[in-house]
């Protein structure tokens, strides 16, 4: 029988702004302890309520939820969460404490006076561990400061990246020549055949193997599927003339080109090739699907809105798009002008069966029968992934592609962005595959920076 926390012992976590627009759920994720929302948490919500990004809808759905939870009550007194193991909650209206924190700091701003309500509360409760949660590195920072306990929002978080970093590729060595021979022959092999003396190996599903036999020049590249138990080779073919240049590109051209898989994700950093091996891969594919979607979600500059920016909203959205326009050029100049393959990309897009559009713009549409690749996907929250595939209709593929360690949206970090929780939580899958790009193929410059920069 677990022992029941007393009033002592529970916590009492202090939310920020940030970690309700990560998941407006949150609240209800600390188990039997207590949670305060400031005042001014509320009011930042409040100008994120209107507009269509994931933001703007958790912000929404968090107010929903207090007032469904508060229901008659004055929520600035505990009101219980719902649930016999869930703590209770309030709202910290403006504190008046010993501590300021825009006196310390030196300034008047939202964060302080969350911080504020912080030592309000571990001014009242005192015989209680007070906690402030916020995805704001700086914020928790400046909590520690004052001798707050400060933590990230770990709901969602992967426990280890550097098992994400090894999922879709094994390398098996000492693998009989004539095995070998024989996928070269067949094309494909029963997973004992190859395994031998290894059978106690269970291999993960729709996972990519290099085999390599005993000598330097034996090795054949193969994938094996866990729904017929067996091996298949896999050979370097090309895709609307972009022809992979190593094992990895070749399994993701192979995951992109299957059709039993639905989604794929590949991981790699700049320059291994990973949009332009997917918008490749669709392209080939042109046939099998009414339209071609390609979309990235927008980091503003300076973490200011685009409205910012100069210009109409076309003006405002082309650099962002500009990469996505880059790779698509650069497979149409495989060609010359005169083939047909040429004029096919430029009447694609006339005709809108290629799509490039910035992800806010692709939400609430309908994905049936459409190649969905989503670039930059790091950038996203775990909704946001999750949100993208629950769209998903009859005969539509997703490709994520992205780097889990080049975060440009300031409350993500490797561990907690949406393409490290889909890599993580979806492994094994019949339906997904993962790649990682290791090798950068853009230019022997762009390696120097990626290698020694």
């Amino acid at each position: 029988m677990v022992k029941k926390a007393t009033t002592q012992e529970k916590k009492i976590f202090v939310l920020d702004t940030s970690v309700i627009l990560y998941d407006h759920h949150s609240i209800m994720n600390f188990a039997e302890h207590d949670v305060v929302i400031p005042i001014t948490v509320l009011e930042e919500l409040d100008q994120f309520k209107k507009g269509n990004d994931t933001k703007n809808f958790e912000a929404r759905e968090f107010i929903r939820l207090l007032d469904r939870l508060s229901k008659d009550q004055m929520i600035q007194h505990w009101t219980p969460l719902n649930g016999k193991t869930k703590g209770s909650f309030k709202v910290m209206m403006n504190p008046d404490n010993a501590l300021n924190a825009n006196e310390i700091f030196g300034e008047e701003k939202n964060d302080h006076k969350i911080l504020n309500a912080a030592l309000s509360v571990r001014q009242t409760e005192k015989k209680r561990k007070v906690i402030l949660v916020s995805k704001d590195i700086n914020l928790r920072l400046k909590a520690k400061s004052l001798d707050i306990p400060a933590e990230d929002y770990e709901t969602g978080k992967i426990k280890n990246i550097t098992e994400i970093e090894n999922t879709g590729k094994e390398i098996i060595e000492d693998v009989s020549q004539d095995t070998i021979n024989r996928l070269y022959e067949k094309s494909s092999l029963e997973g004992a055949e190859v395994f031998g003396r290894r059978r106690k190996i269970i291999p993960a599903n729709n996972t990519f193997y290099i085999l390599k036999g005993s000598s330097p020049n034996a090795s054949i590249l193969a994938f094996y599927r866990a729904s017929e138990k067996s091996f298949q080779k896999i050979s370097k073919s090309k895709a609307y003339n972009i022809c992979p240049k190593n094992a990895e590109q070749a399994f993701a051209l192979h995951a992109i080109m299957d059709p039993a898989i639905k989604l794929v994700s590949i991981q790699g950093v700049a320059g291994t090739g990973k949009t332009l091996l997917a918008l490749a891969g669709a392209l080939e594919q042109r046939s099998n699907y009414k339209q071609i979607f390609l979309a990235r979600p927008i980091v503003p500059l300076s973490n200011k809105d685009i409205g910012y920016l100069p210009g109409d909203i076309k003006s405002k959205l082309n650099p962002y798009m500009e990469p996505l326009w880059d790779n698509l050029k650069f497979i149409q100049n495989q060609y010359k002008e005169s083939d047909k393959e040429y004029q096919r990309i430029s009447d694609m897009v006339q005709q809108e069966k290629l799509v490039i559009q910035p992800l806010a713009y692709i939400r609430g549409r309908s994905l049936s029968n459409i190649f969905f690749i989503v670039d930059e996907a790091q950038n996203l929250t775990p909704h946001e992934v999750k949100t993208i595939i629950s769209r998903a209709g009859e005969n539509t593929k997703i490709v994520f592609t992205g780097d889990v360690f080049q975060i440009d949206t300031p409350y993500l970090d490797s561990q907690s962005n949406g393409l490290s929780y889909l890599i993580d939580r979806v492994r094994n899958h019949p339906l997904y595959a993962h790649i990682k790009l290791e090798k950068g193929e853009r230019s022997e410059l762009a390696n120097l920076a990626n290698e020694l920069l």
